[in-house]
């Protein structure tokens, strides 16, 4: 199954980013494809779910996804993260402030998802 690909939640087109599993090599490889799916979408439409349950996580990996957070920035309306955690909060508070987003993060895709269509973190 394709790691990032778009699904259905309630009507409504969420991207899924999938790297649940992975290690920090292929974390950053994903990273570097995200915005290839997010910047042909229109300004402000993308809703982007990224799971990065059981994933491993290095300083190069954070890096690679600031880069990609930046890009993607203006094509997003919504993003939400899936962590266990797996990634400290200072590197999250990092990719946060690098990219001059808030990306709340989740326990699981499901209340992520919820959020993502019109919930309440």
């Amino acid at each position: 199954m394709e790691r990032i690909r778009f699904v259905d939640h309630d009507g409504k087109k969420i991207l899924l980013v999938d790297l649940s599993g992975l290690n920090a090599e292929e974390v950053a490889a994903l990273a570097d494809q995200v915005p290839a799916h997010v910047i042909p979408q229109p300004d402000r439409s993308v809703l982007l779910l990224a799971d990065f349950t059981g994933a491993k996580i290095s300083k190069e990996s954070v890096e690679r996804i600031k880069i990609a957070a930046v890009r993607n920035r203006q094509h997003l309306r919504r993003s939400a993260w899936v962590f266990n955690g797996n990634l400290p909060k200072p590197l999250h508070d990092s990719i946060k402030s690098f990219s001059s987003r808030d990306i709340p993060k989740f326990e699981s895709r499901e209340a992520a998802m919820q959020f993502l269509v019109g919930g309440h973190h």
